[in-house]
């Protein structure tokens, strides 16, 4: 029976000692940067002792109020509400660019033929070539590479400086292709988001000079959830996000951080919209006007779970197609070697043929192609029945006279633009995942679920035109598009947090009820018999050493004991230890924890010792003799952590992840076996991936 033992200390005395640490390590910091001062030959030394003096007594103000580690998280929400805010404008205004050239060219059908082709298909080749020429790591959406990192798995360039300013510059050319090649920005952001929480965690060790107190994975955690709040103003499915994809083992200390980082980042976002002047006040991004009355009646309840079922649906035909099509282009050879050697080549002739389907006069006005993603989605949410619009169209203002013409084309209705979107938009989709360049995956599969609910919606509008019961009140079709956008991005992904996403981004909580049963109805299904998840399927194709994924494709690898991973312990201590053989211990050893036993035949674990508390105690007793014996002078520590040959390796990738040590000592009736080291476990689950 597997056997894990964990003594937590109370967080009243973590909390003082952390104040103490503070303290003195302001101290010595101030100590230090006094110190420099006083033989320098750098140029103004008055006015730069002043400034720092200033700096100093506003560091001592600050740290008054709060620890250092607040301000570093609210300064990751607004650096990440700035960055998501201008990446937004930048695109907005270079879509409005291509939307201006090519309504300037009408009656010149091969002249917007060109103009419609030509400019994703030249933004597409600069944003695979610049972010491959300064970073390769750029590429994708980041999510899976984050998710390992936060794990405790080294992969330092991906949170490299270079690859910061690869990966923005490629989102921007990305997005500013438009609806024509269909991808999004929220798993590039994230990336985005934890590479600034990478550079804000060592801020904060520079802060307290030079000495990590929190894990860096922290930070990170804190800087996922800041990812998404800061691109939809959504704090609390933010954090949602950050448990449910990033943090498989989530710790209880990152929920107030997370929640405080994020709610500054909405915030900002949402200000700095306001002082844009795109919006008068604070609102939801996708800000709805559903009737609160009587928003849906008892029995839409079953229709809106059918829906679920039917998300759930298209979502495994869609992660098929997405797997399938990633081992497709990587085992292809031809594909294969011009991925290899001409990347910019093949986004270039992919983006062109996306284009060339969705060119107006091909069959892009079938799929509302000339609408952009955000009105797309706006659209898709209107609460109107296109039913009743199609009684008096000529009636409408505008951007919704818009919208209709874009969805109901001449000769075709609205029923028949819905299906063609979602027929041929999953091969769209599943072509434009295998670019490399920087890109999301949750928006567009968002809008699709968006266009899935549409139809089933409109659908039972059109069946129950006179209305429902003795009340004849209207079905919503805007309020099952938000439900399949939440259901069959939740499905896609395998998480709940989707629901609460649509409800933050529209600001209705009339339809929180139908989001969650749609959700938790397609999650049961697209979750059955161990299905990869497309984050999952991902760290898969890659072969990233991700342990969850690892297991969901296979499940036996979660019964996989560490007894065959075992190794020594080292230098292994008797409690009757005297101090002179300590000394060459200590100095032969590298490690800075020991294991006691009550003697090496019996190997009887008796706690640890910390290689700082033996050199105090040599220290201490040194003019004393060294015959004194380690019991006699030194307090051996009680074991926090240990496991038994029997454990599994997922129970101690889980314990290494949250409490961040190196190494588990392995018990068996209370001897001491070996250990299993963190760098053993990361040499297993890199085979594992291998091996998968």
């Amino acid at each position: 029976m597997d056997e894990t033992c964990v003594n937590v200390k109370c967080p009243e005395e973590n909390e003082e000692q952390c104040a103490d640490e503070d303290k003195i390590d302001q101290d010595k910091v101030e100590e230090k940067l006094i110190g420099s001062n006083v033989r320098s030959c750098k140029p103004w030394q008055e006015s730069r002792s002043r400034i720092r003096e200033c700096a100093l007594y506003v560091k001592k103000v600050l740290v008054s109020f709060a620890s250092m580690e607040w301000y570093c998280y609210a300064l990751l929400g607004i650096i990440t509400a700035l960055m998501s805010f201008f990446m937004d404008m930048t695109v907005a205004k270079l879509l409005n660019a291509h939307q201006w050239l090519y309504g300037c060219l009408k009656g010149h059908h091969l002249l917007q033929f060109l103009c419609w082709t030509l400019y994703p298909a030249c933004l597409c080749a600069l944003s695979t070539s610049f972010a491959h020429s300064i970073c390769p790591f750029s590429a994708g959406s980041g999510v899976p590479e984050a998710r390992a990192i936060l794990l405790g798995m080294d992969m330092p360039d991906y949170l490299s400086l270079s690859n910061l300013f690869a990966k923005q510059f490629g989102l921007i050319c990305t997005l500013a292709s438009g609806s024509t090649v269909f991808l999004g920005k929220v798993g590039p952001f994230v990336h985005l988001s934890v590479m600034v929480g990478a550079f804000m965690s060592r801020l904060h060790v520079s802060c307290r000079g030079g000495k990590q107190r929190a894990a860096k994975g922290e930070m990170l955690v804190v800087a996922s959830a800041v990812g998404v709040a800061s691109c939809f103003g959504a704090p609390v499915s933010g954090v949602l996000f950050s448990i449910e994809v990033m943090g498989t083992h989530y710790s209880v200390r990152d929920y107030c951080p997370c929640f405080f980082a994020a709610a500054c980042g909405a915030v900002t976002f949402r200000l700095l919209s306001v002082c844009n002047r795109d919006q008068e006040t604070i609102q939801a991004l996708f800000k709805t006007s559903f009737s609160s009355d009587l928003p849906y009646q008892p029995f839409e309840i079953f229709i809106f779970a059918l829906l679920g079922l039917f998300c759930s649906m298209l979502s495994c035909i869609y992660l098929f197609c997405h797997r399938w099509a990633l081992r497709f282009v990587k085992t292809n050879k031809p594909i294969s070697r011009l991925l290899a050697t001409e990347k910019s080549l093949y986004s270039a002739i992919v983006a062109f043929l996306l284009a060339c389907f969705t060119f107006y006069h091909s069959a892009g006005h079938f799929i509302a192609a000339e609408l952009t993603m955000k009105q797309l989605l706006t659209s898709l949410l209107d609460g109107t029945s296109w039913y009743t619009v199609s009684q008096n169209a000529s009636a409408l203002p505008e951007p919704q006279k818009t919208f209709w013409q874009a969805w109901n084309p001449p000769g075709k209705s609205y029923f028949q633009t819905l299906g063609f979107f979602i027929t041929a938009k999953v091969g769209l989709l599943v072509v434009a995942c295998t670019l490399p360049l920087p890109a999301g995956y949750f928006m567009p599969v968002f809008v699709y679920g968006a266009a899935v609910g549409r139809l089933v919606g409109e659908a039972s509008a059109y069946l129950l035109s006179d209305g429902i019961s003795s009340t004849k009140s209207l079905i919503n079709p805007g309020g099952y598009a938000l439900a399949g956008a939440a259901a069959f991005s939740g499905a896609v992904t395998h998480t709940l947090s989707p629901a609460l996403l649509a409800l933050e981004m529209t600001g209705q909580c009339s339809h929180a009820v139908p989001a969650l049963v749609a959700t938790l109805v397609s999650n049961a299904v697209a979750r059955a018999k161990h299905r990869p998840s497309f984050y999952d399927g991902i760290s898969l194709i890659k072969q990233l050493p991700h342990l969850p994924s690892l297991i969901r494709a296979c499940p036996k690898l979660a019964s996989v004991q560490i007894k065959q991973f075992v190794i020594q312990a080292g230098v292994v201590l008797e409690r009757t230890e005297t101090l002179a053989s300590l000394k060459h211990m200590l100095n032969d050893s590298a490690d800075n924890v020991f294991p006691v036993v009550d003697s090496h035949d019996s190997s009887i674990f008796l706690g640890t010792i910390n290689k700082s508390q033996l050199q105090e105690c040599l220290r201490q007793h040194r003019n004393e003799g060294l015959c004194k014996q380690l019991e006699e002078v030194c307090a051996i520590q009680p074991v926090r952590l240990h496991l038994t040959p029997e454990s599994t390796v997922k129970q101690a990738h889980c314990i290494m992840s949250v409490t961040g040590e190196q190494r588990l000592f392995i018990t068996e009736s209370g001897r001491l076996c070996g250990v299993i080291t963190w760098k053993e476990m990361k040499k297993i689950i890199e085979e594992m991936a291998k091996e998968v």
